[in-house]
């Protein structure tokens, strides 16, 4: 992915001490608001094309407004040099690039770094890139808050802001500044993808297409604690990789974890997923928090071995980490590798994935702009 500040000058307005772009200052209560023109950053090429069809302009503009979007990622309409002085005038009269620069960066010990965004709809969200070794990941969100009400997670205790648009999430690979570094993306930040599934859809159709940012959809995972008929038509519509946050193999105890279980039970999530026709699965894992004492006995490792015959699958064990006001608890260390070889033993493959970020708040389950 080419680096978005490369061959481009960056336009920036500096206000008050931060950097916005395509946004408005309000001085009444210090904010800031969008500019009122819908934005190009987030359309996909059959927008465009419907975009350059409203205003009378020839059918192969689509591709170079696309073009200027999404390979060159122009910051200013004017810089899309191809196109005749009037058509970008009358392009600007009513649209922008609709990027903008993070508000603030923190930097973890370990390397991961937190950005926050200012959302349109959403009000502020945060991402989380992960640097390690050649993989470079970043970690984005999908709405602003949180509807599901999950027990472990900061998000949800935050409420849900609204549903951030296709150009709201790639706005965050796009405006950082290791954008060109980036070798894997995955929607596990703020939100559920599944209940912002157009805007999600959008979003990683321009990610993978040829006339988008080009990236394989292998390198692409999109995590969901599981939400029906949504499943399905991401399956349909999407190459990417799908992960299912598990928990827990007994129905009563995830709807204590993630109340959304009465509602979507993870047996119909998984007969869903089996359904779907063989050749046109994809990779397929199961995120599992582990917390002390509650979910990785024995009987746990048997009730999961059962769940997932038949899957080729992977199981993703993370720790979990405590939140203020919660009485669950973090695994030992012997807790969580005896858990991970029992159930290897059982023929399931299982990783232990390591906290990055948990002293800047940018770990599994700590994203939050509550405050």
């Amino acid at each position: 992915m080419p680096h978005p500040h490369q061959h481009q000058k960056v336009l920036q307005k500096k206000t008050n001490g931060n950097i916005f772009s395509n946004f408005v200052y309000n001085k009444r209560d210090g904010m800031t608001v969008p500019a009122n023109k819908e934005a190009l950053l987030g359309k996909t090429l059959k927008q465009l094309q419907e975009i350059i069809t409203r205003h009378g302009w020839p059918d192969y503009v689509s591709r170079q407004l696309a073009d200027w979007l999404y390979k060159h990622m122009i910051d200013t309409v004017d810089a899309m040099t191809n196109l005749s002085k009037k058509m970008r005038r009358e392009i600007n009269e009513t649209y922008q690039i609709g990027w903008s620069a993070p508000l603030k960066a923190e930097t973890s010990q370990d390397g991961t770094k937190k950005y926050l965004f200012n959302a349109i709809e959403g009000g502020l969200i945060e991402s989380a890139y992960i640097p390690d070794g050649k993989r470079h990941t970043l970690c984005v969100s999908s709405q602003g808050g949180c509807k599901m009400g999950c027990s472990f997670c900061m998000t949800a205790r935050q409420g849900f802001q609204g549903q951030l648009t296709s150009g709201e999430i790639l706005n965050q690979v796009r405006s950082i500044p290791e954008s060109h570094l980036l070798s894997n993306i995955v929607y596990m930040g703020m939100g559920e993808p599944m209940d912002n599934l157009e805007a999600v859809l959008d979003s990683l159709e321009i990610l993978s297409a040829g006339y988008g940012f080009g990236m394989s959809p292998r390198r692409i995972t999109v995590s969901t604690i599981g939400i029906l008929p949504a499943i399905q038509t991401f399956l349909e519509k999407s190459r990417c990789h799908l992960a299912i946050s598990l928990h827990s193999p007994f129905a009563e105890e995830r709807n204590q974890l993630i109340p959304m279980e009465k509602a979507h039970p993870i047996d119909s999530i998984l007969d869903a997923i089996r359904r779907f026709p063989i050749e046109k699965q994809r990779r397929i894992s199961f995120e599992y928090i582990v917390f002390k004492d509650l979910n990785h006995s024995p009987g746990h490792v048997k009730a999961l071995a059962r769940l997932l015959q038949g899957f080729r699958c992977r199981i993703n064990l993370i720790r979990f980490h405590p939140i203020p006001g919660s009485s669950l608890q973090s695994p030992d260390e012997a807790s969580l590798l005896a858990f991970r070889e029992a159930l290897e033993n059982k023929g399931i493959t299982t990783t232990i994935r390591r906290s990055r970020g948990q002293d800047i708040h940018a770990a599994c389950g700590l994203l939050s702009t509550k405050t």
